[in-house]
């Protein structure tokens, strides 16, 4: 038979079976919640029997004519080279384990005969030596430890992983639990007995060829799995367990999914899906079909025509030595770059900053399996997806549903093909998006007429960002350190340690008068790019409705960028005197009297070459 099912009482199936932890099964992940459950589960039926049959003596025959059997679930094994696997059921019979490790030392407590039985329901012996039924390779000295029960819980070592960890938290659980129910010898010892004998789980034992069918099956009618935990099964089922072992498919996929998770939970989900879409989408709507069971996607025709991974072992071994482990490496390298700053990637930073994770999809797509060009790629992307994310911002032409869909249409066409071709296509795209949202033809990434009134419309975010890139072109070109952290300057909104926008020119009489008192005029003005600046909490709000002068003031040893508009940030500085000459900032000038139309203006002006050079 393919499929043999066993009724099993706890007995039978803790007495001569040594049951390994197949690569299907998660590490042990049950917590209080669902062993409490179990535990509820078990005593609402032995209680209510036992309530009404205390008196009865706690002998086998007993038990078993008076107490009902309770069932526990099914587990399923698999045996190859006369080992039993668990493919599924392993979180259920460690917590048993568990269990029959605190009646043991419970016996002990209560001086009783059943001691010798329980111990033997745990561990098989062989001379001075013992081994655990339920063979938690990595995390023995955690079952010692319990087992032996010499060591003080905060003494125990649970550095072997997060099985460990569980294990030790939850015997604690199970052990005040036992406790509180468990409270003379008679009633320890009739729940013994009922425990080992009433008790039932049903075991079915499968062919290796079966055990994905089955694995999914089950998980589909339990509780879930994730669907990279799915498709381990899928993959690593297909291998023969000799070779398996031998070559440690396991250990590989483990320390990939691990470094990836490491990050964030279940990260690797999301790069399954963003290396599927990067590689089998061309649109977004094609890209959906991923965001559900991915697992099964890749078994799909035409996605199995590219990977080959159905009912093909080689292929499944190739994909994971190859395929599986270059990409996820380019993905732990965008990762690192993504979540701390990396000079060397900067821009995989920045875009962080502006949550533009479409620079996964576009850097997996771009890049080929063993990609020489992987560096410089992963640089380039980054920059031309900054840079037409931020070009289309301050032209008043991004739409974030058309951007969605271009970066899909932007990946298709960069997907597998060299460094030379990615700028051309990112700027094929910006053209268009530029030409579409203003009715205009754009020939150029930036122009002025699109430029000249951007800041109002822009969220304060962007303009947060928009103005730290500022500060950081400054700063490098000038020799200086960043006055503030660069991600601080962007995501910090605090009142005392946040950055905020602050309007040179102050909604008072003597300001309106500069633009003939009509409101509209000056709202729309004083919001343009050349007329606001991030300051610091508190500066924001000593500087609130000022004259220009004493705002001046205010704006001493705060940024670079507001320092410009002071005289003294000029005096002295050959650097700042080389900067201005390099880029031809003629607009770079203090204005010390007055701020209107015409310096506002000279500030546009101003701003709009440091774009063009920024993000060239």
């Amino acid at each position: 038979m393919d499929i043999s099912p066993d009724k099993q009482n706890i007995d039978k199936l803790f007495s001569n079976t040594t049951y390994y932890i197949d690569f299907y099964q998660r590490d042990y992940k049950w917590t209080k919640e669902p062993v409490e459950r179990l535990l509820d589960d078990i005593f609402y039926r032995f209680s209510q029997e036992y309530q009404v049959k205390k008196a009865l003596d706690p002998t086998p025959e007993v038990i078993s004519s008076h107490y009902p059997w309770y069932y526990l679930n099914t587990y399923v094994t698999n045996t190859i080279g006369g080992k039993v696997y668990v493919v599924d059921g392993q979180q259920r019979l460690t917590t048993l384990t568990l269990i029959l490790i605190k009646l043991f030392h419970l016996s002990k407590k209560y001086n009783s005969k059943t001691e010798k039985w329980l111990e033997n329901k745990i561990a098989g012996f062989a001379g001075m030596e013992y081994s655990f039924w339920m063979n938690h390779e990595k995390h023995k000295q955690m079952l010692s430890d319990l087992f032996e029960g010499q060591k003080d819980f905060k003494e125990m070592d649970a550095s072997s992983g997060i099985t460990a960890i569980n294990m030790l938290l939850n015997y604690q659980v199970i052990g005040k639990y036992l406790d509180e129910q468990l409270t003379d010898k008679h009633q320890f010892e009739t729940f013994v007995m009922y425990f080992l004998y009433r008790l039932v789980l049903i075991n079915l034992s499968v062919e290796q060829t079966n055990v994905p069918m089955i694995f999914e099956v089950i998980n589909d009618r339990g509780v879930k799995l994730k669907p990279y935990e799915i498709l381990k099964g899928k993959l690593l089922g297909q291998i023969d367990k000799i070779e398996l072992d031998a070559k440690d498919y396991n250990g590989l996929w483990e320390k990939q999914i691990q470094a990836i998770n490491h990050f964030k939970e279940d990260e690797i989900d999301t790069f399954f899906r963003y290396f599927l879409k990067a590689k089998f989408s061309n649109t977004q709507a094609e890209g959906k079909r991923f965001d559900g069971d991915y697992h099964r996607e890749m078994f799909s025709n035409d996605v199995n025509s590219y990977l080959k991974l159905k009912h093909n072992p080689s292929e499944v071994k190739r994909f994971l030595e190859q395929t599986f482990t270059y990409y996820t490496n380019l993905y732990l390298r965008m990762w690192k770059a993504y979540s701390k700053y990396d000079s060397s990637y900067e821009h995989v930073f920045f875009n962080r900053l502006n949550e533009m994770d479409g620079q996964f999809l576009l850097i997996l797509s771009s890049c080929k399996l063993n990609d020489d060009e992987e560096e410089e790629k992963i640089k380039r992307i980054s920059y031309e997806l900054d840079r037409i994310f931020s070009l289309l911002q301050i032209q008043n032409a991004y739409e974030s549903n058309i951007f969605s869909q271009t970066l899909y249409k932007i990946s298709s066409e960069i997907r597998d093909e060299p460094l030379d071709c990615i700028r051309p296509v990112f700027d094929k795209y910006l053209l268009e998006q530029l030409s579409n949202r203003r009715n205009s033809e754009a020939s150029e990434p930036i122009q002025y007429a699109f430029f000249r009134n951007t800041g109002i419309n822009l969220n304060m975010r962007f303009k947060r960002y928009f103005f730290a890139r500022i500060e950081k072109f400054i700063a490098d070109n000038n020799k200086l350190n960043m006055k503030h952290n660069f991600e601080d300057l962007v995501t910090k909104t605090g009142s005392k340690t946040g950055f905020h926008i602050e309007h040179i020119l102050s909604r008072n009489e003597e300001n309106l008068k500069l633009f003939n008192n009509d409101d509209d005029v000056f709202e729309q003005e004083r919001n343009r790019l050349g007329g606001i600046l991030l300051l610091k909490g508190k500066d924001n709000i000593s500087s609130n409705n000022e004259p220009y002068l004493q705002k001046l003031k205010s704006y001493d040893n705060t940024l670079y960028w507001n320092e410009t508009l002071r005289e003294d940030f000029y005096k002295s500085k050959l650097d700042l005197k080389d900067f201005k000459n390099k880029y031809a900032l003629n607009e770079l000038i203090p204005f010390n009297s007055k701020f209107g139309p015409d310096e506002l203006e000279s500030r546009q002006r101003l701003l709009f070459k440091m774009i063009k050079i920024v993000w060239n």
